[in-house]
């Protein structure tokens, strides 16, 4: 099973800094997930401080493979006691999971997860201990073994309690109303990513506050379990030429979808599994070259200046262009396990001193958008050199 994770966030209305921090990372080779959603005390950078500190150790007690329980227990007793509101500085949601499906959670203090399975919400049975130093503040543990097609929901309280004191939602929206919600979402997009279900979540909060403003910083966190969608693609020359049908054939096997970055490599393609190379009118090409099309491949553009332009727009998440470089960005996103195979064949073209200085060679422009894919998007890449 792939793991498909994302965290949509809105700040509380008038604040510049988010009260909620979230982090994920992945370890063991790409087999297990670690993700935390904390909600510090009150709004604004002091809130910020309390959850990032309290995220961050909590994932890196995790990750030590600290027992989640031990782990959440030393944050629980280490973290005080607001002594005017009598709560804790932080709160916080965590997960520990593989991806054969075992699951660990454990909470104190946020909202309690829902879990979906063929959408309905599916009842867990967790253990509840007590903070012998703070024996008010309670951790409740789960365990259990996830199945493909389930999501995992974490929220903040600014979900749960939007649009409380208004007519409608005297007593906030509630958990009952996020379940219910979730369900006549999911019923019409039963297929949608962890990113635009967590986006719908807050969005759907935000428009139950008074005027749309935010009363308190909201988070949305999505786990989907699910058969990954694998990608493809192929930019430069192999540095052997000798080489170049069995690269093509490789390529063309693939058994997902497939992109082509560059005209050499486009043209090397079509000589070797003797496909067409088609040229697409594109009236939002802006600067670039536009899209070409191939028999049995989703996406052929040109080469180096289309990689770097796509991972500027992955650094700055400007997510919506139809240029070339865009739709590789939509190309990429709608992937979870993502391969690069990169020519190392030198193209002098790019040497050329009169092009702009801002262009990298193509394997820094690799390198560069894989970590970004990782770390910003929370997608499995690997690069072969070729």
């Amino acid at each position: 099973m792939f793991i498909d994770i994302d965290c949509a966030q809105i700040k509380k209305f008038g604040q510049n800094a988010f009260g909620d921090y979230f982090i994920s990372k992945r370890s063991d080779n790409q087999k297990r997930l670690i993700a935390v959603l904390s909600d510090g005390l009150g709004s604004g950078i002091k809130a910020n401080i309390l959850s990032c500190m309290t995220a961050t150790m909590l994932a890196r007690f995790i990750e030590e493979d600290i027992s989640i329980r031990k782990a959440a227990q030393i944050i629980m007793d280490s973290l005080p006691i607001c002594q005017i509101r009598k709560i804790s500085y932080a709160t916080f949601s965590a997960v520990d999971c593989r991806n054969d499906g075992s699951v660990w959670v454990v909470e104190e203090g946020n909202p309690a997860f829902v879990l979906m399975r063929k959408n309905e919400e599916l009842p867990l049975a967790y253990k509840e201990f007590t903070s012998p130093q703070y024996p008010d503040r309670h951790l409740r543990l789960y365990r259990f073994q996830a199945e493909v097609g389930d999501r995992i929901i974490f929220c903040s309280d600014g979900v749960t309690q939007a649009g409380i004191g208004t007519r409608e939602y005297p007593l906030g929206f509630q958990r009952r109303g996020l379940l219910t919600a979730l369900k006549s979402h999911l019923e019409l997009y039963p297929k949608e990513s962890s990113s635009e279900l967590a986006k719908w979540v807050i969005e759907k909060a935000l428009s139950v506050e008074p005027e749309q403003h935010a009363g308190d910083d909201i988070s949305c966190s999505v786990l989907y379990f699910r058969n990954p969608r694998k990608s493809l693609i192929f930019t430069g020359p192999p540095y052997n030429k000798s080489k170049d049908r069995e690269y093509c054939l490789s390529f063309g096997f693939f058994g997902g979808k497939k992109a082509i970055c560059g005209g050499t490599t486009a043209n090397m393609i079509s000589r070797e599994l003797r496909r067409e190379i088609v040229n697409i009118p594109q009236t939002e090409c802006g600067d670039l070259p536009p899209v070409a099309a191939m028999d049995g491949v989703d996406l052929v553009t040109e080469g180096i200046l289309t990689l770097t332009r796509a991972a500027e727009y992955l650094e700055r998440e400007e997510l919506q262009h139809k240029d070339a470089a865009g739709l590789l960005v939509k190309f990429l996103l709608e992937s979870d396990i993502i391969e690069f195979m990169v020519g190392a064949m030198l193209n002098q073209a790019h040497y050329d001193p009169a092009l702009p200085v801002e262009i990298e060679v193509r394997r820094t422009v690799i390198k560069k958008m894989k970590k970004l894919l990782e770390d910003k998007y929370f997608k499995q890449v690997t690069i072969s050199y070729i």
